[in-house]
């Protein structure tokens, strides 16, 4: 292994964005919950079953680029919405509406709140670097650049395969492995040579059925076994764990 956790043949390190290099998952799971909650109170009543910021965050939406995080959760719910346009205003009720006004409920928390980025994970890139891997972030956010500047990481990565990229390549988003075929294909690396971090199940799988050379899931909200049983290679709570840090 390498004295950054990785076999001796990766030279590439592929990081997904929230829940791994910033502190954004939770402001996402809070931005789903609220908008969602607000949609089926309008729809169903006081008595509505609220969206679960883990359980439902975790199986429907994490990781998947913002559509296909609306429609998952309303299938889990049986509710069929038009599919509306890009551009719906959030007040609409088709799945671009929902997941614009999701979007706007999160810009909104980000102004509020900020955003931080992990320190053990600013460290472990750093690492990465100076080790002389390519490096790539790989995210369904169509608002990484801007989430990446406000920590002071966007010079830190060669590659960028967000939501933008992605809609503007049509690559289909996490659990496919497109958006990190993408990254390492930029990168002019191999897949099998390249190592993915993800902390969604989603990106377990497109790690997994990318062929990638090791997959490392990272857990902060006590999902390591469903991690490992969705392709993780390892576990860690945090990236400095790969440094011998401990978190």
């Amino acid at each position: 292994m390498t004295t950054i956790g990785l076999p001796n043949d990766i030279r590439a390190c592929l990081f997904d964005l929230d829940g791994v290099l910033t502190k954004t998952a939770v402001v996402h799971a809070a931005a789903w919950k609220s908008m969602f909650d607000d949609f089926l109170r309008s729809r169903d009543g006081a008595g509505f079953t609220p969206f679960d910021p883990v359980a439902d965050y975790d199986e429907y939406v994490d990781g998947r680029p913002r559509a296909d995080g609306v429609r998952a959760f309303l299938a889990s719910r049986d509710i069929e919405l038009p599919e509306g346009a890009d551009d719906d205003p959030p007040d609409r009720e088709t799945v671009h509406g929902l997941g614009n006004r999701k979007n706007e409920l999160l810009l909104r928390k980000i102004r509020e709140d900020g955003v931080e980025a992990y320190p053990g994970s600013v460290r472990y890139l750093a690492a990465a670097r100076e080790a002389g891997m390519r490096t790539a972030v790989v995210s369904s956010s169509a608002n990484c650049k801007d989430v990446l500047a406000s920590v002071g990481l966007l010079d830190e990565f060669d590659v960028r395969i967000d939501g933008i990229v992605a809609q503007e390549r049509a690559l289909p988003g996490k659990p496919h492995p497109d958006t990190f075929l993408a990254a390492a294909h930029d990168l002019g690396i191999d897949p099998s040579a390249a190592a993915v971090y993800e902390d969604a199940l989603a990106g377990m799988d497109a790690g997994r059925s990318g062929h990638f050379g090791y997959v490392v899931g990272v857990d902060r909200v006590g999902q390591a076994t469903a991690l490992r049983e969705h392709g993780a290679d390892t576990v860690v709570q945090d990236l400095s764990q790969l440094l011998g840090e401990g978190s």
